[in-house]
């Protein structure tokens, strides 16, 4: 069956949870975004959605400590900006209620179909990021290990980073995949918006 377009530049703020007993009914179909929160994940979900301020941007880092969802053209296919994650100023009491929150929506929530995790290109794969990938490989769900800030690299650096990171993702194990991105050039936008739609198409 050919799968149906998904028109990302239709996504509407739906609500903002504090945790997942707050989320919208636990059906449907849910693409989750997470990041450190220098990663550029605000960034990434408005040039996917081609809107300025559909996420918001925040000069202070570690700021969103709320669950935001977004719905596209079918209210039941959403997608999930879950808060930065590892900023240094944010309390070790928000730290472990936000990885608990974490752990708990990759693990309960029967309509997550796919997790984005955004890492800058410059500094991918470190200690969370890890955790959060492994976490959702455990809870059998794919995942899209983004690189975002590739324009801040030349072309030769842009490349090596990517190899070198499709090098670390087998010892993942279960289903892994990484991309380049920039939110400033849109490269690597066709490829996430080809994946994402496999993932909101999935049955």
């Amino acid at each position: 069956m050919a799968e149906s377009k998904i028109h990302f530049g239709n996504a509407r703020f739906l609500t903002s949870a504090p945790s997942i007993r707050q989320l919208p009914t636990d059906e449907g179909i849910e693409v989750a975004f997470a990041g450190r929160s220098n990663a550029g994940k605000s960034s990434a979900l408005n040039a996917l959605t081609r809107q300025r301020q559909l996420a918001r941007t925040s000069k202070t880092p570690g700021r969103t400590q709320l669950i935001n969802v977004f719905s596209l053209d079918a209210d039941h296919q959403r997608l999930i900006d879950l808060p930065g994650y590892g900023f240094a100023k944010v309390p070790m009491e928000m730290k472990l209620k936000w990885q608990r929150s974490l752990g708990e929506y990759l693990e309960k929530r029967e309509c997550l179909r796919g997790l984005v995790v955004l890492m800058d290109i410059r500094h991918p794969f470190k200690d969370l990021d890890q955790d959060l990938i492994y976490w959702a490989v455990e809870s059998k769900i794919p995942v899209l290990a983004v690189l975002t800030k590739a324009d801040k690299l030349k072309s030769g650096a842009r490349k090596k980073a990517l190899m070198e990171a499709q090098e670390a993702v087998p010892a993942f194990g279960g289903d892994v995949n990484v991309i380049t991105f920039s939110a400033t050039s849109k490269a690597g936008l066709p490829e996430l918006e080809a994946i994402l739609t496999s993932w909101l198409n999935a049955e």
